[in-house]
């Protein structure tokens, strides 16, 4: 009964559907143009296209990393749907120019102002939904929809990316994502966007470190920063040597990059279609954990078969690995906006969705320089093996950092407030003078600290 209750609540929720459907054709006119962009550098560069694609994508996690600080600090000062429009439109712009480049660093160019849009624009907008949607059961599913949606795009944006280039040049894929843009803005402004909540924070770098200062801080923030490195690792193996590995190693045209490229796709859209009923009865911890050790499996596996001489099972297996990662993949990320919303009150959390913007893409960045110089330096083997360490190496780091026992009810002893503060009407004093409370536990102001075991049991 209640499964069948919450659909209709979302559904019926007038400004969730326009922000979806706006999501959705954004996505699948940036799925274009990931293909596009692909066989535009190895029309530029040639066997050296990994290299070349290893660096527009830094150059774009630069961007990512650097900007969306500053747009989670701002976020309460600027209407939200202005900003989100306005944003839309400029890289509508900046992808009319891409068809007509005809250097790499012209690419190189675009690429820093097209990402440093993105850079604003999709923090802005993750910090929107759960205000939009502020029932947890309806914020979980639009979770899910957010993942069934890029799973989508990941699947259908390559075989439609397929289909096209069977009778267009790749060029004509960019008029893909300027429509996508062009129409994700229209649908942003016939949306009811709340303005975000005022925050209690003074002062530009305090605004900007707030929620990078928040994720350092919570235990199993630490241990999402972690997994972000676990997903970033294979993750770059995917996004930057597919096209390489596909053309000069196994000998397959344009229309083979977009069906493995569709096949990683496949898999994290199985996981968005199974996970809202299993979040329903496991924490997201385990499931997030699970989808590591995946991605560390199918990184192994990516490796065995770099290392193994090309041959006709080559082409099925690799579709299989690439549909193991990104069922990975979808495990690991599909929870995350549920850990952000409950380690966050409602004024930090468009700081803590930009910080996990920012910090997730600074693992990109590690991670696809990696993939494209080690490839194209000494060969996919090698390459892959490195980028498949930082995924363990992220698995690892988010075991040790993210504590099995994580309630969100946490007893905890203030000793910097006065008796009187309204924050201790609920406290009992303790033998040290302090006062001793229990509540679902966030930093703040009033909570800089996480609190230790001894402030737990006292």
């Amino acid at each position: 009964m209640i499964f069948r209750r919450s659909p209709r609540s979302l559904w019926t929720n007038a400004d969730y559907r326009r922000l979806y459907a706006a999501q959705v054709v954004a996505l699948f006119g940036t799925g274009l143009t990931t293909v596009a962009l692909g066989l535009l550098a190895y029309d530029l560069a040639g066997p050296r296209a990994g290299a070349v694609l290893g660096t527009a994508l830094a150059i774009k996690m630069v961007t990512y990393v650097t900007i969306a600080p500053l747009a989670g600090a701002l976020a309460d000062r600027v209407p939200r749907r202005r900003l989100l429009v306005t944003l839309d439109l400029v890289r509508a712009t900046v992808v009319v120019a891409l068809p007509f480049v005809t250097e790499v660093w012209q690419v190189y160019v675009l690429i820093a102002v097209l990402q440093s849009a993105s850079a604003a624009f999709t923090p802005t907008f993750q910090a929107v939904l759960p205000d939009v949607l502020p029932d947890e059961r309806d914020y979980t599913r639009a979770l899910s929809l957010s993942q069934l949606a890029s799973s989508l795009e990941t699947l259908l944006s390559p075989a439609l990316a397929a289909a096209l280039l069977s009778v267009l040049s790749f060029h004509w894929l960019f008029t893909g994502t300027t429509v996508g843009f062009l129409a994700s803005a229209a649908l942003v402004l016939r949306a009811t966007v709340p303005r975000a909540r005022p925050s209690e924070r003074s002062g530009l770098w305090d605004r900007v470190a707030a929620g990078t200062r928040i994720f350092l801080i919570t235990p199993r923030l630490r241990g999402v920063l972690a997994l972000d490195l676990a997903v970033a690792g294979v993750g770059a193996l995917v996004m930057v040597t597919t096209v390489n590995y596909v053309r000069d190693v196994l000998g397959r045209g344009d229309a083979d990059v977009a069906l493995l490229t569709g096949a990683h796709g496949a898999g994290a859209l199985v996981v968005a279609l199974v996970l809202p009923s299993v979040l329903r009865r496991v924490t997201e911890r385990p499931v997030m954990l699970l989808g590591a050790g995946t991605l560390c499996t199918g990184g192994l596996t990516a490796v065995a078969l770099a290392r193994a001489e090309a041959g006709a099972a080559s082409w099925p297996i690799a579709l299989a690995v690439w549909a193991v990662l990104g069922a990975g993949s979808g495990l690991v990320l599909t929870p995350v906006g549920r850990v952000l919303r409950r380690s966050a009150h409602d004024a930090d959390r468009p700081a803590v969705f930009a910080a996990q913007f920012s910090l997730s893409h600074a693992c990109w960045l590690v991670s696809y320089p990696v993939a494209g110089w080690v490839v194209t330096a000494d060969g996919f083997s090698s390459g892959w093996l490195v980028c498949t360490a930082l995924t363990v190496l992220g698995t690892v780091a988010a075991l040790r950092l993210w504590p099995r026992h994580d309630p969100h009810l946490v007893p905890h002893v203030h000793h910097d407030l006065p008796s009187d503060h309204e924050h201790l009407a609920d406290a009992e004093p303790t033998a040290d003078g302090g006062w001793r409370h229990t509540h679902a536990f966030t930093i703040d102001q009033r909570h800089r600290r996480w609190p230790r075991l001894q402030d737990s049991s006292r």
